[in-house]
């Protein structure tokens, strides 16, 4: 909660001005039935026209300056809501930035997007409502009471007692519904996942037609977000009904006790209409502020949720070494490697061990699940060893500088993933920096400068969300062509041609090998044809490395191997 509360730091000067004009804003309320007093008792009752002009306008006077201060306090409360909402929405996605893939996976992305958007939503609207009531609501409760009891004690005590019928009720409400809006916030995360889910994988969807299960699906978890909304609504929906019957019944007992006094002679007309228009005022303030514990308990649970994430461990941090200035660029070594994703229940990889040296080009091959991905991520210290080490130029992953660690690795992922905009600004993802020539020698590595020239704008392209105005195909090389703006040592190729014919992933291998960066590169893929002129080969199984070595030595050496390039070659063989 500090992290939340720290973002009031810049909105100082609002967040007690607000209050500030609200309760001023008050103090002329509970001055009106003074003054409504005093027409009745005096100018009515003794037919002085003078008087009741004088104190109407007094009443017109009293209007306008309590609705300017009302618009100022309304100004400065949303301006320190909006103010705070906007840094605790910034510093929460900084932070998810930070986290680590394992968080991030155990997080999930639903829950993320709902604590992004309806959670900072929820707490901007409690932040809001608590500037102006949370201090003008208990200073009209309590001082209309205390007006009452300079105008009559026995009457006042009717005050008394509803106020803590009132504040009761409000606590028991409150108590049966903040639990419950934790749970409906929780459902909305499940909701929230299911669109998300169905909205990614429309085709996969579509093309099983399984789009009226999807329905059902939905479906069942709107019913019950729904369910347990109505419910917390229900509970809500008694507060307005009960503190308007307990008030109503003080109202009765105010009327049946000020005619009594008023015969008596104890009490005035004027005295009973200000005492009425105190307890009316009494009851529009609880009501406000039985409604804004709703809100500010909904406010509290989103508070809590985010504040959950802003102090989450970010898991793995890396460490301050950078590699020395004479060490090789581009090595890398794995040394008895093994790792497990959280919650998984078995490793993904055993036992690896190799090494590559700047500037070889390594394949890795294996069935699907066999971990060719998951070493990759550990590669790019997207995710550490859960056991041995790896060291990047002489220096273990876990203990290197985060950014020197990004410098060194691009990563071209099994999903292409371009951003909306322009080629052009996709491709400078790489380096910000890079001038034309680079982009398009990086184009034309990537075997993507045809296409990208032959478009109109070029380089201006305009890119759909998702890059879904270019083929599969293309959103690779493009892909691969960010990567390859980036001057980086090491480039990780995670099964990025997989969309692409067999010639150009040919001239795409024949590029990277002449490219004059001479990086060390690994070639993630399932074809064989993509990896056989490797410098090093490593087979995948289950995890386990069965083989290493080149093509032909494992073509002699690695049954898992030979298997695999006697058949895809033999599939070639009879297409040709």
């Amino acid at each position: 909660m500090k992290r939340i509360l720290s973002c009031f730091n810049r909105y100082r000067v609002q967040t007690v001005l607000a209050p500030l004009f609200k309760f001023m804003e008050a103090a002329i309320d509970l001055i009106v039935p003074l003054v409504i007093a005093a027409i009745i008792d005096t100018g009515i009752e003794k037919s002085d026209a003078g008087f009741i002009l004088s104190r109407g306008a007094l009443l017109v006077l009293l209007a306008a300056v309590g609705l300017t201060l009302a618009l100022i306090a309304q100004y400065f409360s949303a301006r320190a809501a909006i103010g705070v909402c906007t840094e605790v929405r910034a510093k929460l996605f900084d932070k998810i930035q930070l986290l680590s893939y394992s968080r991030l996976d155990g997080v999930g992305a639903s829950t993320l997007i709902t604590r992004l958007t309806s959670d900072v939503a929820a707490l901007q609207t409690g932040i809001n409502l608590a500037l102006r009531l949370l201090l003008r609501s208990p200073f009209v409760v309590f001082g209309a009471m205390a007006v009452a009891f300079t105008i009559d004690a026995g009457c006042a005590l009717i005050f008394a007692a509803v106020i803590a019928v009132l504040l009761v009720i409000v606590f028991f409400i409150l108590l049966a519904s903040i639990p419950r809006h934790t749970v409906v916030q929780r459902e909305l995360d499940g909701v929230t996942g299911a669109a998300r889910e169905n909205l990614s994988g429309a085709r996969v969807v579509r093309a099983f037609r399984m789009e009226e299960e999807e329905k059902r699906e939905f479906e069942r978890r709107g019913a019950r977000l729904e369910a347990l909304s109505l419910a917390v609504g229900r509970i809500s929906a008694l507060l307005n009904p009960a503190t308007l019957i307990a008030v109503n019944f003080a109202v009765i007992a105010l009327i049946w006790s000020g005619a009594v006094r008023v015969n008596i002679g104890s009490l005035s007309q004027g005295q009973v209409v200000a005492l009425y228009n105190l307890l009316s005022q009494i009851l529009v303030e609880l009501v406000k502020m039985a409604n804004f514990m709703i809100t500010a308990a909904r406010a509290a649970a989103s508070a809590g949720r985010i504040a959950s994430v802003l102090d989450m461990d970010e898991g793995e941090k890396g460490g301050k070494r950078i590699p020395e200035a004479d060490a090789p660029r581009g090595e890398v070594e794995f040394r008895q490697v093994s790792f497990e994703y959280e919650r998984a229940g078995a490793p993904s990889l055993f036992d690896i061990s190799f090494k590559a040296e700047a500037g070889q080009t390594v394949g890795i091959i294996g069935g699907t699940g066999s971990g060719k991905s998951t070493l990759s991520y550990l590669i790019s210290g997207f995710f550490f060893p859960t056991g041995g080490e790896i060291l990047l130029d002489g220096v273990p992953i876990n203990e290197m500088e985060p950014s020197a660690l990004r410098s060194r690795v691009s990563v071209v992922p099994q999903k292409a993933v371009l951003t909306e905009g322009t080629v052009r600004s996709n491709l400078l993802m790489g380096d910000a920096q890079a001038d034309e020539g680079r982009l398009v020698s990086a184009l034309k590595t990537a075997q993507a400068y045809d296409f990208v020239a032959e478009r109109e704008a070029g380089l201006d392209e305009r890119v759909a969300r998702g890059g879904s105005n270019f083929s599969g195909g293309q959103r690779q090389r493009l892909c691969v062509a960010r990567a390859l703006v980036k001057k980086s040592e090491i480039l990780i190729l995670d099964d990025s041609a997989s969309a692409l014919d067999y010639a150009t992933d040919a001239r795409l291998r024949a590029a990277l090998k002449a490219d004059p960066e001479k990086r060390t590169t690994f070639i993630i893929s399932q074809r064989a044809a993509s990896i056989m002129h490797a410098d090093l080969i490593i087979v995948l199984d289950e995890g386990r490395a069965v083989g290493m070595g080149r093509h032909e030595q494992l073509l002699k050496s690695c049954p898992i191997y030979r298997e695999i390039y006697e058949m895809q070659t033999g599939r070639e063989a009879k297409r040709a």
